[in-house]
């Protein structure tokens, strides 16, 4: 069987969170379930070397604005196709946005280009290379159902991920002939939402299954409070929604070899652990914390994450005697909060700005506890690096960490399967509190050395949900 998947961001290539991280692991998984996958992304500046190896397979004179062209190549054990359209990604900044840290105005046409040039390698562009299913990835590939749709040709089925439903990609409708798309696309049961040309809303429309990250935010996307205004159509949709929780690349995140690491170590030996924290406390410039946790914190610093709750929760993980290691930026409000509590708290609260994949992997391994107060979390990645290091997740009850992480109640205690601490509502008490209680599994050496190794021995791999992604496939070509 083959499987196009059309996506913006792979890992290790190119990476702006946890979208290219799935994409850059889920094909080499679904290999062993006997499925050939390609992955169709731009050629941004930084796949220039990659794509210099490989072999042009589609060309275009025109589209959007200037020639393209798609070469195929093997990379890192994965099978790309580069979209090469130099006018639309050949360009510095951001993929998204632009050196001012604004979206670049030519988003809806970039990501269109990219869904076109999906849809026409779906019906047949690379004549050597028909997939059987197209699997589309948020908005930056939303348009790959509609333009499958107007075609009227034979099209395989198209199968869409939703990884954060916050980000739907809405333009002016003024755009839809820019773009090649038919006026009677624009309707409430098409492509248009709210007023806008909706990329998420025309996929979520025309896909034949939606998927999303984790089966907790499948239901929660179906409720006012998570949908963003598609919770309507969801529901309506209903069965041919379902969630299917990501998993993580166990090369990658392995701290048995991980390199990233000052030492390695297992969870039968779990020693070498204190030379990572040691390094890390080093690091950030924090004095070492006495029987008290070493917290951290990986991520984009918005109001999604709940990291403004984490600084009014500051006080109490302080006053606990622990420490905490901060990398991540976004929201310049809450950079500058960070940057004014390390100053505050000096050799207490350490704080880099900025994203540093190496110093990520060494915060997973030196670290005790790692906090993520999302207020919604598709699935999230990092509780999943968390447990494959023994770095115990603190987690908000909400989406792929409720589905992730068992909470270590009394009666998860007492039956001895507990592999991190839940907390709701998602507020600053109950994340206090949630410190507070870690704080106190931690001085039970013993308790907390069996939290750390049954964490580690939790499956966080890709094997079962591969497994759900091909029997997806299977069924669409049997109807």
């Amino acid at each position: 069987m083959k499987v196009l998947f059309v996506a913006s961001e792979c890992a290790p290539f190119i990476k702006t969170g946890g979208l290219a991280d799935v994409i850059g692991a889920v094909p080499k998984a679904l290999a062993a379930q006997g499925v050939a996958a390609r992955v169709l992304m731009p050629l941004y500046p930084a796949l220039q070397k990659t794509a210099k190896t490989g072999e042009v397979v589609w060309r275009s004179k025109q589209l959007h604005g200037g020639a393209a062209r798609v070469i195929a190549v093997t990379s890192a054990g994965i099978d790309l196709l580069l979209l090469d359209a130099p006018h639309l990604f050949d360009r510095s900044g951001g993929i998204y946005i632009d050196e001012a840290g604004k979206d670049w105005e030519d988003n809806a046409l970039r990501f269109a280009a990219l869904s076109q040039v999906g849809a026409e390698i779906a019906q047949g562009g690379i004549k050597a290379w028909v997939p059987d299913v197209v699997h589309a990835h948020d908005w930056q590939a939303g348009l790959v159902p509609a333009y499958l749709r107007q075609s009227g040709k034979a099209a395989p089925p198209c199968v869409l991920t939703i990884h954060n439903i916050a980000f739907q990609g809405n333009f002016a409708p003024e755009l839809m002939k820019t773009l090649g798309l038919k006026p009677s696309l624009y309707t409430q049961d098409g492509v248009e939402f709210w007023g806008q040309l909706g990329f998420l809303k025309a996929a979520i429309a025309y896909s034949d299954k939606v998927t999303t990250v984790s089966p907790t935010y499948a239901r929660e996307i179906m409720e006012p409070e998570f949908g963003m205004g598609f919770e309507g159509l969801l529901t309506a949709r209903a069965a041919d929604v379902s969630g299917i929780l990501n998993g993580i690349d166990l090369e990658v995140w392995n701290p048995e070899t991980d390199t990233d690491l000052k030492a390695p170590y297992s969870s039968r030996k779990l020693k070498p652990k204190e030379k990572n924290r040691a390094a890390l406390l080093k690091r950030f410039g924090l004095t070492t914390p006495v029987d008290a946790p070493l917290f951290c914190v990986v991520t984009r610093l918005t109001t999604q994450k709940g990291v403004d709750l984490l600084l009014e929760a500051l006080p109490t993980l302080v006053g606990r005697g622990a420490r905490l290691a901060l990398l991540g930026s976004g929201d310049r409000a809450l950079e500058a909060a960070y940057i004014a509590a390390a100053e505050r708290y000096k050799g207490q609260v350490g704080v880099i700005i900025g994203y540093d994949e190496p110093l990520s992997h060494l915060m997973q391994g030196g670290s005790d506890a790692i906090l993520i107060p999302s207020r919604f979390e598709p699935c999230g990645l990092t509780q999943l690096y968390g447990l494959r290091y023994g770095t115990i997740p603190v987690v908000a009850r909400t989406g792929g960490l409720a589905d992730t992480v068992i909470d270590a109640n009394e009666a998860a205690v007492v039956a001895g399967c507990s592999t991190g601490v839940q907390f709701a509502p998602v507020t600053a008490p109950a994340l206090s509190h949630a410190i507070n209680r870690t704080c106190d599994l931690f001085t039970d050496r013993k308790l907390w050395g069996g939290m750390v190794r049954r964490a580690m021995r939790h499956p966080v791999g890709w094997e079962t949900s591969a497994q759900a992604y091909h029997d997806i496939y299977v069924a669409l070509g049997k109807v």
